[in-house]
């Protein structure tokens, strides 16, 4: 969390978050100020561009800004549909807004898949730093087809003041 752009903006969010559930916690009749720290926390959000984990978005109610905890705020059901697909439906129970969620254990976010996380460059695993990269004469794009590489050699040899041998 150290490299964050915005490390203080996303500290606050998780206060607000926190508070949210603390005051519903010690006091569920709270829910007034428990809606007002996740709009707050929405607007902080949405102000600073900031993206939230998909964990904390599936607690919060999308109409009314309340946080859905199971029992106190939101009554969660098990439902069946067509091709016997089955979903969590979430109802919020301050507006009556409902979510569904797609029962698959195989399913995994995107957010928490490999390809989604943030890797370092590759430049400085493979040992090439910008001085070796500067040497090279007509780098060729890595991804081109082999018919596409042969027009580029050949558009670099028939360049006016270059040598046709090579």
């Amino acid at each position: 969390m150290a490299g964050l752009k915005d490390k203080d903006a996303y500290l606050r969010l998780n206060f607000l978050y926190q508070a949210a559930h603390c005051v519903l916690a010690q006091n569920p009749d709270n829910i007034e100020l428990a809606r007002f720290y996740c709009f707050t926390q929405k607007t902080i959000a949405r102000r600073l561009v900031l993206r939230q984990d998909p964990s904390v978005k599936r607690t919060l109610c999308k109409k009314c800004c309340s946080l859905l905890i199971p029992g106190v705020t939101a009554t969660i059901r098990q439902k069946s549909k067509l091709n016997n697909a089955r979903f969590t439906v979430t109802t919020c129970l301050s507006c009556g807004e409902k979510k569904a969620f797609l029962n698959n254990p195989d399913y995994v976010l995107w957010s928490d898949r490999p390809e989604a996380q943030l890797q370092e460059h590759k430049e400085s695993t493979s040992g090439f730093s910008s001085k070796n990269q500067q040497k090279i004469k007509n780098p060729v794009p890595v991804g081109l087809t082999s018919k596409r590489e042969e027009q580029v050699k050949s558009s670099h040899s028939t360049e006016p003041g270059s040598s046709t041998g090579s």
